[in-house]
């Protein structure tokens, strides 16, 4: 079965979700984010994926409290947002965070990828593409890229990456399930390992996933609502 890895994304020392990225448009589920990860680290999470929202948009960063998660739990964490550099995928990782995600510096300069791995390991490196309508969107999503879905991945695949988080940006955060030929695509597109996020609703979407061979999904709002059970039975 798919892997389902709960995210906890932190803004302003919360953790929040937003709606379609916006981060005007949140929702408080936990005050804490370390409670957050430890909620669902009890209920048996195998990973958690964090996002720093103020690093990616540039508004703050909550670093400190992201050593605090990563030395708190037990299992593998991974962090995105912010991540532009050599420097931040460093004091990530020093910190005792498994994997670094790069999002909008891999579309920028996909030789970053090529260095990361090169210093730290394929096992180490992640890197989220964000797409809305096929085109790549960067900057906390905030902006188009003007380049393909297509075309970034194979430059990530010559870069050696080995494992992808591919996010629906238009469906992110809004419970509308999985698109299905958007899903497919993706899938037939990157031969690796492949994470999805991005409109995961309930366990349809999960057996969705494991019909087109998709290893993971990245999910937030439905398992923090209901309407994904969690931990997701086979």
């Amino acid at each position: 079965m798919a892997l389902v890895i709960p995210c906890v994304d932190i803004q302003a020392g919360r953790a929040v979700r937003l709606y379609e990225g916006d981060p005007d448009r949140e929702t408080v589920y936990f005050d804490s984010p370390l409670e957050a990860a430890l909620h669902w680290e009890r209920l048996g999470a195998e990973m958690l994926h964090l996002v720093d929202l103020d690093a990616a948009t540039g508004r703050g960063e909550n670093k400190e409290l992201i050593r605090q998660i990563a030395r708190s739990v037990s299992v593998p964490v991974e962090v995105g947002g912010g991540v532009r550099d050599s420097e931040a995928a460093r004091t990530l990782l020093e910190a005792g965070v498994a994997r670094v995600v790069v999002g909008t510096a891999a579309v920028k300069d996909p030789e970053l990828v090529r260095h990361l791995i090169a210093r730290h390991g394929a096992s180490q490196v992640v890197v989220s593409v964000d797409a809305r309508g096929g085109e790549v969107a960067v900057s906390g999503w905030a902006e188009g890229s003007g380049v393909q879905v297509a075309t970034i991945l194979a430059a990530l695949e010559g870069a050696g990456l080995q494992t992808l988080i591919f996010t629906d940006v238009s469906r992110d955060g809004t419970l509308r399930g999985l698109d299905r030929q958007l899903m497919a695509e993706v899938r037939a597109l990157w031969p690796h390992e492949l994470i999805v996020g991005g409109g995961v609703r309930d366990t349809q979407d999960v057996q969705l996933l494991d019909e087109l061979g998709i290893e993971g999904a990245i999910v937030g709002r439905a398992i923090y609502e209901g309407t994904l059970p969690f931990p997701v039975q086979p």
